[in-house]
């Protein structure tokens, strides 16, 4: 296996013509899916906001567990907190790291329309301690919110992003030199932790004209004493028996469970193949994320955990959904307490 340390500045845009998953111009997955093309995805895009059910969203407030700066000082390492959807806050070997940050109420380019947020984050951006790195999986809005990076860039030691996606960090005014970029397998140690990009099975863009121009990725997050997996977005795929093989077994899995649908089989997993996919890269505990924030889907909001949950006890698979804001023990997660029903 091999892990290339990158100097700590973006990679130029050239950089992508080395990677094996770009030709012609753009990012390819390893298995080809079907592209549903630009009438179909507006099709897609108008079934998703105009077909709705009346369980599409919550009926009375999410429960969320408000924190404060001295909260996450204070806590123990290998400690995490689900800020929501897959935002979350971790800390380890002393330092808080964080993924997919979406603070923002929608995730839309538009602030007046798109998907809206369920609940509050548990705390603002201005109450977060120095972030020493945050760790991104793709460019969609729902994962990159540019109002968030721009706020939260002055408090973060680094960004780590897919090939292409610190390009756009970079234009939004992200300092250069806060910002590595990766192809999959490649990553860096920050401190006493390491970051490998793994592969995923998805697509990126944040218009309908640049589809798949930066790279998408899962992550491998390691120290001395401790494995996590983050999935970000991904279709099922044999690439997770191949994460396993190289860095497992998993401490904790973060795996996406949610916003599934059948007309888009490739680039989201049922919960069967979530649950699959924490098998093959060989977990411990999975924790089901990309969920409980947003409806970004056509099922009801609580099904993915519903789902999830039946499967995992079926399959003993041990399973962890914490409220929003309540800490973890990486290493000793509490089990779920059912607070979505």
């Amino acid at each position: 296996m091999t892990c290339t340390l990158l100097a700590r500045a973006a990679v130029p845009a050239a950089s992508r013509a080395t990677s094996p998953q770009y030709a012609d111009g753009k990012f390819h997955n390893v298995v080809p899916h079907e592209d549903p093309g630009f009438f179909k995805t507006l099709e897609i895009m108008w079934r998703v906001l105009t077909t709705k059910r009346t369980d599409a969203t919550p009926s009375k407030p999410i429960p969320v567990l408000a924190l404060t700066r001295a909260d996450l000082v204070n806590a123990p390492d290998r400690s995490l907190w689900r800020l929501g959807h897959s935002t979350m806050l971790l800390k380890l070997d002393g330092k808080f790291f964080l993924t997919d940050p979406v603070f923002s109420e929608r995730a839309s380019p538009m602030s007046f329309a798109g998907p809206k947020r369920f609940h509050a984050p548990p705390l603002r951006i201005e109450d977060l301690p120095d972030i020493e790195a945050v760790v991104l999986s793709h460019d969609h809005y729902d994962h990159l919110d540019h109002d968030a990076v721009l706020a939260l860039a002055p408090k973060v030691g680094q960004f780590l992003a897919p090939l292409g996606v610190g390009d756009r960090l970079v234009e939004w005014g992200v300092p250069a030199a806060k910002v590595q970029q990766f192809d999959w397998w490649q990553g860096t140690s920050i401190g006493g932790v390491r970051f490998v990009a793994t592969p995923a099975q998805h697509f990126s863009g944040r218009s309908l004209s640049d589809r798949n121009t930066t790279l998408w990725a899962s992550w491998v997050l390691m120290t001395d004493d401790t494995r996590i997996f983050f999935s970000g977005d991904t279709g099922y795929h044999a690439g997770f028996k191949t994460i396993g093989e190289r860095f497992g077994p998993f401490d904790l899995t973060m795996i996406e469970t949610g916003a599934y649908d059948a007309q888009w089989p490739d680039v989201h997993m049922q919960p069967e193949q979530s649950l699959q996919a924490h098998l093959d890269v060989n977990g411990k505990v999975m924790m089901p994320i990309h969920n409980g924030t947003f409806d970004l889907a056509l099922h009801p909001w609580t099904e993915p955990f519903e789902r999830i949950t039946a499967l995992a006890e079926a399959a003993k698979v041990p399973l962890t959904a914490p409220q929003m804001g309540e800490r973890l023990d990486v290493l000793a997660p509490s089990p779920s307490t059912h607070w979505w029903r």
